[in-house]
């Protein structure tokens, strides 16, 4: 209920009575009051007048699982896993997972403690700062196309964050969101299958979005919401809109089977695109101008003799010529 309650003052304008919300959840103003006093003591502002009843005022950047389930609009992430602190949001999704968890479960933490990125990285993972968060997912497609589920939580973090904050970034392939040449995102897929099909697949998601400083051997390659717009970002606000658009982009793949329908999406907003690339390769590394991705979400690469490689995510490291992108 207390879910429900914030949820309708968020969408009221004005005032909702007391009288209206007995009604609305079959229980006493005394019950009410209650609920609303929680809110308060969580930190929302809501202003309560006699003979008007509730309004809200502001909630700052709270993260609970109940300001976060009142910000979802569609069905991934209306049911919220939240934790103050975790190892890892992708380590608890995978035990939830193995409990039975239903496609769509979001995992979110305020802190990690064993935060981790791709090749095995570690992730900064402080608390009240940015957003670490996994969801669980169980598509009827093969394992081999898992990995594009990748690209489509890039597309989806990039549209939450231009909602949100107004600040256009671009992706640097496969999975990097970036803002003026430096990383503000990363995503970590991983899956639990069999050859023929896959049991579920965890999508992490790590955003810096209120971090004010980073450390020296990061700090020129790292920034954060904050830093490239002045402005504080609602945490929470923010899931919810990736969700949003993740759901929207997620549908597109499934109904395809593949990036087929998302490749010009991807390809537009895709900082690596039409560049000069180095790709860290184990068996040796190579240059290549990069056009883009096909619809298994593979970096094209053409060489300098015109051969086109297929660069498959997971398997190398891209980078610019001259840096980072």
């Amino acid at each position: 209920m207390k879910t429900e309650i914030l949820k309708l003052l968020k969408e009221h304008e004005g005032y909702v009575s007391g009288q209206e919300l007995c009604e609305r959840f079959g229980v006493s103003r005394t019950a009410i009051w209650k609920v609303i006093r929680h809110l308060e003591e969580d930190g929302y502002k809501i202003e309560a007048v006699r003979n008007k009843g509730y309004h809200f005022i502001d909630s700052c950047d709270i993260m609970t699982k109940t300001e976060i389930e009142s910000c979802i609009r569609g069905s991934f992430g209306s049911r919220v896993e939240y934790y103050d602190i975790v190892d890892s949001t992708n380590i608890k999704a995978k035990r939830l997972a193995e409990e039975g968890a239903a496609s769509g479960t979001l995992v979110v933490a305020d802190c990690q403690n064993a935060g981790r990125g791709r090749r095995g990285k570690g992730w900064i993972s402080p608390s009240g700062k940015n957003i670490f968060m996994s969801l669980i997912l169980r598509p009827d497609i093969l394992p081999g196309s898992a990995s594009m589920l990748t690209l489509v939580a890039a597309l989806a973090v990039r549209d939450g964050i231009k909602h949100e904050t107004g600040l256009t970034t671009v992706i640097k392939w496969p999975n990097d969101i970036v803002a003026n040449g430096r990383k503000l995102c990363g995503i970590l897929t991983e899956m639990s299958a069999e050859l023929e099909g896959i049991h579920y697949v965890v999508v992490g998601i790590g955003i810096n979005a209120n971090t004010e400083e980073f450390p020296e051997e990061v700090g020129s390659m790292a920034t954060s919401l904050w830093l490239e717009t002045g402005n504080k970002v609602r945490r929470s606000s923010l899931i919810a809109s990736v969700m949003e658009a993740f759901e929207r982009y997620y549908e597109e793949f499934i109904s395809q089977g593949d990036l087929s329908g998302l490749i010009s999406v991807y390809n537009d907003c895709m900082v690596n695109a039409g560049r000069e690339v180095k790709i860290l390769d184990r068996e040796g590394d190579y240059t290549g101008k990069a056009l883009g991705i096909n619809e298994k979400g593979e970096l094209l690469v053409e060489m300098q003799s015109g051969e086109v490689k297929h660069v498959i995510s997971g398997e190398v490291s891209v980078r610019g010529l001259y840096g980072y992108v």
